[in-house]
């Protein structure tokens, strides 16, 4: 079996400080995932459809995708959609990582296809927690797609 461990992950946020410490977390629970991060839902949406060249990468369909929902542009909830209406990207699950906790948001992104919904939490020791939570189900329990 291929190794979680080297699948890529692409996180979509548009926050430096919540993508700084998206990357603290991962790097304090020994996550060695490579990270792909993308401020905009298009960026994100041209580099998974193989529109777009970003820093050199040759547009590898990632294991997982961290998307947050208040993005400029297309927001997560359009690339959600977008995603899981896709044959080609279907598959891959997707994490909404938000702040948002309203009630609407977490039934339509379950509605689109979503395969988790986690709030962040405000401390980063709630923070830490989740992403030690997510780093055991999505890379040491879950078998992902190739």
């Amino acid at each position: 079996m291929e190794s979680q461990v080297n699948k890529l992950i692409i996180l979509v946020e548009d926050s430096p400080e919540e993508y700084d410490a998206t990357l603290r977390a991962f790097k304090k629970v020994g996550m060695k995932n490579e990270v792909i991060r993308f401020e905009m839902g298009d960026e994100c949406l041209d580099y998974l459809f193989g529109r777009g060249v970003y820093e050199g990468k040759n547009n590898v369909l990632p294991g997982l995708i961290m998307l947050d929902l208040n993005l400029p542009g297309i927001d997560g909830r359009e690339v959600l959609r977008i995603i899981k209406a896709s044959p080609l990207l279907n598959k891959i699950p997707v994490v909404v990582l938000t702040t948002s906790n309203d009630e609407k948001d977490v039934e339509s992104c379950y509605h689109y296809g979503a395969n988790s919904y986690i709030q962040k939490p405000v401390s980063f020791d709630g923070f830490m927690n989740a992403i030690t939570k997510l780093k055991e189900y999505w890379f040491e329990i879950t078998i992902l797609p190739k």
